[in-house]
Parts: structure tokens; C-alpha cells; sequence
């Protein structure tokens, strides 16, 4: 039941916070959606700061589930399951009305410059995003499908900043256009 209770909390506060932004979701809010007692925050949470460190990891275990049931699936080459993790995502955010972005970008753009601890989860969960990546890529060169020279964990976090700005610009321009000119670049251009 305790598990239960604190997994509420945290898919609640996951999805508002995703909507709303972290300051701008208060405990009641994330408590009512979750269906618990007021009380029930702190028995769980020493804080909001430790809510949000908890939520990094929540959201970089979902990111972390989702891109290996795309990137290990089947015998397509590396590139290819690449193209269909973007495609993927960008199917979900084009389902969403292209308003959500990044669940840790979005926390990474308002926590990082107030909250150390946050900022350093943060960058944990980044790294582990753009480690994942560098393996692909690193498997591509292994079979001779990346350019001469390009460095898979270099380009790896290229790629990982690069995706993060173009779901910033999509929330902006609220439409796919941005995730769509980084799919080209990255698999007409970079990786070709």
C-alpha cells in the first residue's frame, strides 16, 4: 500500500508538472489528482525539492523503459531504430498538441539555476540519455554505417542537445515543424 500511495504521488505530480511546470504545481494539486491524504506528501517526501529529485528519476526510468523497447527491438540496423525512436517521440508530442516538451528538459530550464541537487540529477539523467545514444551510434560505426571520424559519444550529446532545442522551438511554434528539420538534418545530413 505505502508503495502504491508514493508511486500515485509521483505519476500525479509526473503528469502535472510535465503540464504546468514545477513552481507553478502546488502539493494540494498533485495530492488531489493522486487520490491521497494531504498528509501522505510528507511521509514520503522530506520536501517538494526531494519530490523533485525523486520525479527526475521517475521520468528518466520511463524515458530509460520506452527508448529500449524501441532501440533493442528487433534486427533492424542501429540507424533505423534510431530514426524510430525520434519518430516515435515525435509522434507523441504531435498527439499532445506539441505543448509539452521534454519532461526533463522542461524541469532542467526551471530548476537547474534554483536547485543544485535537482540540476545535479538532472545532468545524471542527461548523461545516462546521451550514453544510450553514444552505444547506437557506437554499433553503426562497428558495421561501417557511421561517416570516417565522427565520434559516437561527441555526437551522441550533439544529437541529445540538438533534439532538446528542437522540442523547445516546437513548443513554441506548437507544431512538429522543429522535431521534422531535425530528423532530416540528423539522418540526411549528420549521419548519412
Amino acid at each position: 500500500m505505502k508503495r502504491d500511495a508514493r508511486q500515485a504521488i509521483l505519476d500525479a505530480g509526473a503528469d502535472l508538472i510535465h503540464r504546468q511546470g514545477f513552481h507553478n504545481t502546488g502539493l494540494a494539486d498533485i495530492l488531489a489528482a493522486a487520490g491521497v491524504p494531504k498528509g501522505s506528501f510528507y511521509f514520503y517526501f522530506k520536501s517538494k525539492e526531494d519530490f523533485g529529485l525523486a520525479l527526475v528519476e521517475h521520468h528518466a526510468q520511463r524515458m530509460a523503459g520506452v527508448s529500449a523497447s524501441l532501440l533493442d527491438q528487433g534486427d533492424d540496423p542501429p540507424l533505423i531504430r534510431l530514426r524510430r525512436l525520434f519518430e516515435t517521440f515525435r509522434g507523441f508530442q504531435a498527439e499532445g498538441g506539441c505543448v509539452r516538451g521534454c519532461p526533463l528538459g522542461n524541469l532542467a530550464q526551471e530548476m537547474s539555476d534554483l536547485s543544485p541537487a535537482m540540476r545535479q540529477a538532472l545532468q545524471t539523467a542527461m548523461a545516462a540519455m546521451s550514453s544510450r545514444l553514444a552505444g547506437l551510434l557506437a554499433q553503426a560505426r562497428d558495421r561501417g554505417e557511421l561517416k570516417p571520424g565522427l565520434d559516437p559519444e561527441r555526437a551522441a550529446a550533439f544529437i541529445l542537445d540538438s533534439w532538446e532545442g528542437a522540442l523547445l522551438r516546437m513548443k513554441v511554434e506548437k507544431n512538429p515543424g522543429p522535431l521534422l528539420r531535425f530528423e532530416e538534418f540528423l539522418f540526411d545530413h549528420l549521419l548519412a
